[in-house]
């Protein structure tokens, strides 16, 4: 990913999560151990794990935001991304197409040797997820999830490369892809907004810089865009450089020759976590497909408006469905607490 200077916004905002207190999961909601005390410190310490990475590299933030969404999406929420190898195949879903550039493993890797067998890597997936998202929005945004999930044993390319929603998605086939998850279409433009934080891979986005594309880009931030492209290629050494999802995060020469309206949006909260996606998306500002042709739908376009004008709706829906998403049940018949969250146990040595 790419690295960014620790902000003012995102530092004030890690010193506000470590004023809080730990948020207090209903005892019903038990962890492996079936101890609330127990529970109350395996959040504690994925807490500072996370907070202590965040200060180190704000990027890596985002990046276990996006792992929620990755893990769970995929045989539910089950910590099969993370696999390396498994009994059943070499080529897990870290190898998958639409998993480029997920990141954040090694925070995971660390909590895990703190907390051992205490959690499994799937509860460590999802708390660390909500408290990057805490740390990130500056405390805005926070929701409780329950332990106890367990660890999947399968974990395939192909299979996360045919259930996660790709770039180039429609609108039709985003809400279908949605939908066979079990949530709403109002949830697909709530969870869209955490492209206003992390980095997308030109390869997820080439498509929107082509001179016959079928999804409209405005013309002035296409043309900065492409440029910077070409300039990312040289400092990254790579024909598929990664950039900013937020034009907010590209610094102000790149918002003035992107023709940027910053209106109503903080360009000082570099790597915030807020409703600025739906200012870009709006003025056809984004990088991708799927999520322009949110606009192209009548009452997702509303959606977007109404998020753009309430920051504190979106916060608190944005929420929500993060919770709703750290709820995918885990699909199979095998499970385990896992020694290490790169391997199975069967794998393990």
């Amino acid at each position: 990913m790419v690295m960014v200077k620790l902000n003012a916004a995102v530092a004030a905002a890690a010193v506000v999560l470590s004023l809080l207190v730990v948020v207090a999961v209903h005892p019903a909601a038990a962890d492996a151990g079936g101890d609330w005390y127990g529970k109350k410190s395996i959040e504690e310490t994925v807490r500072k794990e996370v907070e202590k990475a965040i200060k180190h590299n704000p990027g890596v933030g985002a990046a276990l935001v996006r792992l929620v969404f990755h893990d769970c999406w995929v045989n539910g929420c089950d910590g099969s991304v993370l696999l390396d190898k498994t009994p059943y195949s070499s080529s897990t879903e870290k190898a998958a197409a639409n998993n480029i550039g997920l990141d954040g493993f090694d925070v995971i890797d660390a909590i895990k040797s703190k907390l051992g067998a205490a959690v499994s890597c799937a509860d460590i997936v999802v708390l660390a997820g909500r408290d990057a998202s805490a740390i990130l929005s500056g405390g805005r945004i926070t929701y409780d999830v329950g332990t106890g999930r367990k660890d999947g044993v399968v974990s395939s390319a192909a299979a996360a490369d045919a259930v996660l929603p790709e770039s180039t998605f429609d609108f039709a086939q985003l809400k279908d892809n949605f939908a066979s998850k079990g949530l709403t279409q109002g949830e697909l433009v709530i969870l869209s907004g955490a492209h206003s934080i992390g980095v997308a891979h030109l390869s997820s986005f080439h498509d929107r810089l082509a001179a016959a594309t079928a999804t409209p880009i405005d013309a002035t931030y296409a043309s900065a865009l492409a440029a910077d492209v070409e300039r990312q290629k040289g400092v990254q050494r790579t024909d598929n450089p990664a950039e900013k999802n937020n034009i907010r995060d590209m610094g102000a020469a790149f918002q003035s020759a992107a023709g940027y309206d910053a209106a109503g949006v903080d360009t000082a909260a570099v790597g915030a976590l807020d409703n600025s996606y739906y200012h870009n998306n709006l003025q056809n500002r984004v990088l991708f497909k799927s999520d322009w042709v949110l606009r192209t739908d009548g009452d997702a376009a509303a959606d977007l408006a109404e998020y753009r004008d309430n920051a504190t709706k979106w916060d608190v829906d944005f929420a929500a469905a993060m919770a709703k998403l750290s709820k995918l049940p885990a699909e199979g018949t095998h499970f385990e607490i896992r020694k290490t969250c790169r391997c199975t146990n069967q794998n393990y040595y």
